[in-house]
C-alpha cells in the first residue's frame, strides 16, 4: 500500500497539550471512567511500559499548577478529562480538579505498576467504584485506545480508532512503506502538497510559536531559551541562524516543560519532536531573502517526514533522545532544502548531525529537555551549513552508512537492539531517586 504526503502528514502530526506520555495517561484514565455513570472513583490503578512510565515521572502537567507525576495525570484525567479530545484530554482542567486529584493521591486512592519487560507503549488503566470496574488499554500510539471494558466485559465505543494495523503499533503499514523509500522518495512527497496541507503546516507553526512567546516573555521551565536571549542583549554572545535556532526552540520546550496549558503541534508523537522539527526551520528563514512562504513549509513538510522515517526506525520510544536523532534529522534536512540544499546536500547534513548527536540518551521527559532541544536545534542548522559547504561525515566512522537512510537504518538498529540494557539502567537511576527523596 503506497500513502500519500497527506496521509503522511495527517498520521503523524497532530496537537497535543502537555508531555504526550502524561496526557496518554490522563486519556486512559478519561476514557475508562467514561464507562461509569459519573466521574467518581474509589480507586485507580495502572499498568505502564518503561518508556511511559520513564517519560511521565517528572514532566509538569499542563493546567496543574507545576504539579507532576503519572498519579497525578490519571486522576486529573479521571476527575477532568475529556477522551474525545484524544491528546489534548486535560483542556478543560480547572483549579477544583486539581485540589480533587491531590486528595485522591493524598488517600493513596491511585497506584502505579511498572511493567518492567514490556515493549512498545502500553497503557492500562483500572477503575473501581463500587461493584464496578472500568478498564481502558491505550497500545502502539499515545492516543491508540483498543480495548474499553465494564466489568470484564468489551464496550464498543467511537473512542476505539478503527484498526489499521496491529494493535502494538497502528502505523505499522506505514511505517514499513515508509522504510522501503529513498531520501528521493521522501523529497519527492512534497511534490503533492495542497493548499489544505500548507493552511495545516502553518497552524502547526503558529501553534509552536505560541508556546516559544510564552518561554521568551515570561522565563518558563529552566529559562534556556530566555537566558540565551538575555545574553546576547547583553551582547556576551551573537546571534546568528544557529543561535536564533536555539533560542526559539529552546523556549517553546521551557514552556512545554513547564507545564504552560497550550498544545504543541507535535512530529512522530511527540510535542518536542514537534517543536525541533519545526522551529529551526522558522528560525532560519529570517536570514534568507526572498523565500517564498510554500517554500518554508515544503521545508517544513519534509521535516516531518523525515522525522517520521526516523521513528518507523527507531521505534517511539527508546533510550536515544528523539528530538535529537529523529525531529533533528527532519530539521536539518528542512534547513538544507530551505537553503538551496539537494538531496546530495541533505543526505549530508542528516549524516553530520546524526555522527554528532547519536550518543543523547532519553532519560524522560523534564524540564531539562530544553537544553537537548538547544543543542539539537543548533545542530539541525550546523549540520546543514556544513553539508553545502563540503563537510561531510565519511561512512568509515561509527555507525555512519554509505548513504543517508543506511545511517538512519543504523540509529535504528542502536535504539531497539543496543540500548535496551541503557534504557532499563536509566530508569532505574530515575526510579531509585524518586524513592530516596521520599
Amino acid at each position: 500500500m503506497d500513502y500519500s504526503v497527506k496521509d503522511v502528514l495527517q498520521a503523524q502530526v497532530s496537537p497535543a497539550l502537555g508531555c504526550t506520555e502524561p496526557a496518554a495517561v490522563a486519556l486512559g484514565a478519561a476514557a475508562a471512567i467514561s464507562l461509569l455513570p459519573d466521574k467518581f472513583f474509589d480507586s485507580i490503578e495502572l499498568w505502564l511500559d518503561p518508556n511511559v512510565y520513564k517519560n511521565g515521572l517528572a514532566v509538569s502537567i499542563p493546567g496543574a499548577g507545576g504539579l507532576s507525576g503519572l498519579d497525578m495525570a490519571a486522576s486529573l484525567g479521571a476527575l477532568g478529562g475529556d477522551p474525545d479530545l484524544g491528546l489534548e484530554v486535560l483542556q478543560p482542567l480547572t483549579q477544583d480538579h486539581v485540589a480533587e486529584a491531590q486528595r485522591m493521591i493524598q488517600a493513596g486512592r491511585i497506584k502505579v505498576n511498572l511493567l518492567k519487560d514490556r515493549r512498545g507503549l502500553y497503557v492500562r488503566t483500572m477503575i473501581t467504584r463500587g461493584q464496578d470496574r472500568a478498564e481502558s488499554i491505550i497500545q502502539g500510539l499515545h492516543d491508540n485506545i483498543t480495548d474499553l471494558k465494564l466489568n470484564g466485559k468489551a464496550v464498543s465505543s467511537p473512542l476505539i480508532r478503527e484498526d489499521t494495523g496491529s494493535k502494538d503499533n497502528p502505523l505499522d503499514q506505514m511505517d514499513e512503506w515508509l522504510k522501503k523509500l529513498s531520501l528521493t522518495d521522501l523529497l519527492a512527497l512534497t511534490d503533492n502538497l495542497d493548499d489544505e496541507d500548507f493552511d495545516f503546516l502553518q497552524q502547526g507553526v503558529d501553534v509552536n510559536l505560541r508556546l516559544a512567546q510564552q518561554g521568551l516573555k515570561y522565563g518558563l521551565g529552566l529559562g534556556v531559551g530566555k537566558t540565551l536571549e538575555r545574553l546576547f542583549r547583553q551582547g556576551l554572545i551573537q546571534k546568528d541562524m544557529i543561535l536564533s535556532a536555539r533560542i526559539l526552540t529552546s523556549a517553546a520546550a521551557d514552556a512545554r516543560m513547564s507545564g504552560v496549558p497550550l498544545p504543541a503541534m507535535s512530529s512522530a508523537g511527540s510535542g518536542n519532536h514537534g517543536l525541533t522539527a519545526v522551529l529551526p526551520i522558522w528560525a532560519v528563514k529570517d536570514y534568507v531573502s526572498g523565500l517564498p512562504q510554500n517554500t518554508v513549509l515544503e521545508a517544513i513538510a519534509l521535516s516531518h517526514i523525515v522525522t517520521a522515517y526516523v521513528k518507523a526506525h527507531t521505534g517511539r520510544l527508546s533510550a536515544i533522545c528523539g528530538c535529537s536523532v529523529a525531529a533533528g534529522s527532519g530539521a536539518t534536512a528542512g534547513i538544507t532544502f530551505l537553503l538551496g540544499g539537494d538531496a546530495r546536500h541533505i543526505a549530508g547534513s542528516i549524516k553530520n548531525l546524526m555522527e554528532d548527536l547519536a550518543g543523547v540518551i532519553c532519560d524522560g521527559a523534564k524540564t531539562g529537555c530544553a537544553l537537548k532541544l538547544a543543542t539539537a536545534a543548533g545542530t539541525a542548522v550546523q549540520a546543514a551549513l556544513f553539508s553545502l559547504h563540503g563537510v561531510n561525515v565519511q561512512d568509515t566512522d561509527g555507525i555512519i552508512g554509505r548513504s543517508s537512510e543506511d545511517t538512519m537504518r543504523n540509529m535504528g538498529t542502536l535504539a531497539t537492539e543496543g540500548m535496551i540494557e541503557t534504557d532499563r539502567t536509566i530508569l532505574e537511576i530515575m526510579v531509585a531517586k524518586q524513592f530516596s527523596d521520599v
